[in-house]
């Protein structure tokens, strides 16, 4: 990590502004796609690594940009496969990210927070608890794709697959930073790393608003509602956001959204233990999934957190429920929690030591 005082970070700048900065020090256009491709196509941490730029120029450069990168601060092996990343930010905030490999079906998920802490304090989630310190900016999120990427060919012989938006923070309130990383994720070689926007998932908790703006600039990833109740008196009590997001506004929203882009919608629902689990909540919830869009439901297990009295629902009435969804003809996948025993499972990230 480079760091100079009271500079702008390099990530910050657009290809042209970099054209003119350069041009401006005498030095040929081209030097500036060289050093747009370090940054998001190589995914440079240094200007050490910009082995393709004169060594004057990367000292310059480090004397008028700050490079903001992420440092690793500590890694957790689970006895599943599962590794949990914790990062170290310039400004001394620690955020997590977590690798969930299934080998067996080639298939390896790098799941990346959006802001220190979450501001949301729902119910049933650890970073909640932790409040909202600050957003991480597009280039922390991409980070902790490249990051991970590393980790995942270290230690499996592959890259990652997809990446889903699932951890520390709520991405639909850092809207422009969330989208600008996806787009860095995306965006062909020497602008981006060139995945396809398919492999990427946005969860949310809920913001109507911000899931039409979603629709109207053109998002081409999938989008998952953390939904985890199917009447509002239950998912107010546990997700407050609920109040001022009804159920009724969200589904319009994911009606419009599925208009307009055709991508993949998806509920996240977490079974509690005697909730939000019974037949008649599944009745409720097979009602959500006949709106006028296609939808998947992944059932979720509820990793315990301190100071919380709800339990995760017992193998059989998980399965009941599961299979009332699929005999009302309802995709739906149960989702066993991976990371649990290091803290790395849904809910469960708030840099617990």
């Amino acid at each position: 990590m480079n760091t100079t005082a009271d500079t702008r970070d390099l990530r910050e700048l657009s290809l042209p502004e970099l054209e003119n900065t350069l041009l401006a020090w005498g030095e040929p256009r081209f030097r500036a796609r060289q050093l747009y491709e370090w940054l998001w196509s190589k995914a440079a941490t240094s200007y050490e690594q910009m082995t393709t730029l004169p060594k004057d120029l990367r000292n310059r450069l480090a004397e008028h940009f700050s490079f903001h990168t992420l440092l690793p601060d500590k890694l957790q092996h689970s006895a599943d496969g599962t590794l949990k990343s914790r990062w170290l930010t310039h400004d001394g905030h620690r955020i997590e990210s977590v690798l969930i490999p299934v080998p067996a079906e080639d298939r390896f998920t790098v799941c990346v927070s959006t802001q220190v802490g979450c501001s949301l304090t729902c119910a049933f989630c650890a970073t909640g608890r932790m409040g909202r310190k600050r957003n991480l900016t597009a280039a922390e999120i991409f980070d902790q794709v490249t990051l991970v990427n590393k980790q995942c060919l270290d230690t499996f012989g592959k890259p990652l697959t997809n990446v889903v938006y699932m951890g520390m923070g709520e991405p639909l309130l850092t809207y422009a930073n969330t989208l600008e990383s996806i787009a860095r994720l995306t965006t062909a070689p020497p602008h981006g790393l060139g995945m396809a926007a398919r492999r990427i998932t946005v969860s949310t908790a809920g913001i109507a608003k911000m899931i039409r703006k979603l629709a109207d600039d053109g998002f081409r990833s999938n989008l998952a509602l953390s939904l985890h109740a199917a009447d509002d008196v239950k998912r107010n009590e546990i997700m407050p956001i609920n109040e001022s997001n009804n159920l009724n506004a969200l589904m319009e929203a994911l009606e419009y959204f599925y208009r307009k882009t055709h991508n993949r919608i998806s509920y996240e629902y977490i079974a509690f233990q005697n909730f939000n689990d019974s037949l008649d909540d599944a009745a409720r919830l097979v009602r959500l999934c006949r709106r006028k869009f296609p939808v998947r439901v992944n059932i979720i297990e509820y990793n315990p957190i301190g100071g919380v009295s709800f339990e995760k629902s017992d193998e059989n009435r998980l399965n009941l429920f599961a299979a009332y969804l699929a005999k009302e003809g309802v995709t739906v996948t149960v989702r066993r929690s991976r990371g649990k025993d290091i803290d790395a499972a849904c809910g469960q990230l708030a840099n617990k030591e």
